[in-house]
């Protein structure tokens, strides 16, 4: 493999987006997007000490959502629409390897990607100057996201290599990309409601003078619960839990998460405590509650896994693709245009 050979190869596809008036277009809708949730986001946190974490948050989240919407339909055909278009052959018999088509294809498609993120930057700024805002937790949000934008090239790359025709390769990729952000939401949904067991509720008894006695504990009730505790694992390769559950949460003085990173970490981290037992002492002042910060101590990271999983997946995909484009191909399928 060469470098030089895969920034051509890159360089070859970015100047091919660059040329469409559409990518402009694209990149401006995208900005009156942030423009718009920028506004919206310093409203809503406009009430607390930390409004810089709290817009940022947002901010990084909306640029997730558009990158993992609009990352299939540019990453989706690489391959297969160079050669449905008769320009792969003609790459293929240059001293660039597979090796260098790959991965040149899969630099641009990662830019690609990039390039939302540079749009977003001056409302990332916007954000700072709002106040609040730790450095650890955007060194730690900027780089996991970059590792979900590479993760999804990654998979259009490969579904373009492995399947012939662009638009089911692209269909494909919108597919793989929908399993691990509605997927597992719906993996986690029907799995705690369709999993059921029964909790008991405890109270304190109280003594003959009114007083609770705190020695002791009384059943008040038995009910069915859904167990989410079961299947909380289904969520740790969602993008959007991954991001959140790799980041570091600031807390207010109370003990709540300031952000939307820490309101996403809670949910998943909530959703790991058994809830077979709940107690309700009245002895204890604070009533046996437990603050977010006190529940995710409590509880265990997830991030690393899903990003493994994401990390198996589309290095599977891209290593079958990279196998399929090797030349001399012995099969390829049937009705393919080779030049």
């Amino acid at each position: 493999m060469s470098l030089a050979n895969i920034g051509i190869i890159a360089r070859l596809e970015l100047t091919q987006r660059l040329r469409s008036v559409g990518w402009y277009v694209l990149l401006g809708v995208f900005a009156l997007i942030l423009l718009g949730v920028t506004g919206l986001a310093f409203a809503v946190y406009s009430w607390g000490d930390f409004v810089g974490a709290g817009v940022y948050s947002i901010v990084v989240n909306v640029v997730l959502l558009l990158v993992v919407l609009v990352s299939p339909t540019l990453s989706g055909n690489a391959i297969n629409g160079d050669r449905d278009a008769a320009t792969l052959a003609a790459i293929q018999v240059t001293a660039a390897s597979t090796g260098d088509i790959m991965l040149g294809k899969l630099v641009a498609a990662v830019a690609t990607g990039g390039a939302f993120l540079l749009v977003a930057v001056p409302f990332l700024a916007l954000s700072l100057l709002g106040g609040g805002a730790n450095p650890l937790v955007l060194l730690v949000s900027l780089l996991v996201l970059a590792a979900v934008i590479i993760v999804v090239a990654a998979i259009g790359v490969g579904l373009s290599g492995l399947i012939a025709r662009p638009l089911f390769s692209v269909a494909a990729t919108y597919l793989v990309v929908a399993a691990f952000v509605f997927g597992t939401l719906i993996a986690f949904g029907l799995g705690g409601m369709a999993v059921r067991s029964e909790a008991t509720s405890y109270s304190r008894p109280y003594d003959a003078n009114g007083a609770p006695d705190c020695e002791r504990w009384d059943v008040t009730t038995t009910y069915e619960v859904p167990r989410f505790d079961l299947v909380w694992w289904a969520l740790s390769a969602n993008p959007f839990v991954v991001l959140a559950d790799a980041t570091p949460t600031e807390f207010s003085p109370d003990g709540y998460p300031v952000d939307l990173f820490g309101q996403v970490k809670l949910g998943v981290r909530s959703a790991q405590q058994s809830p077979l037992e709940q107690r309700w002492d009245e002895c204890d002042p604070n009533g046996g509650y437990r603050t977010p910060e006190e529940v995710m101590e409590s509880s265990v990271p997830s991030w690393f896994v899903g990003l493994g999983v994401q990390v198996v997946i589309a290095g599977s995909l891209f290593a079958g693709a990279w196998a399929r484009t090797r030349t001399p191909a012995r099969r390829l399928p049937p009705g393919t245009r080779i030049a």
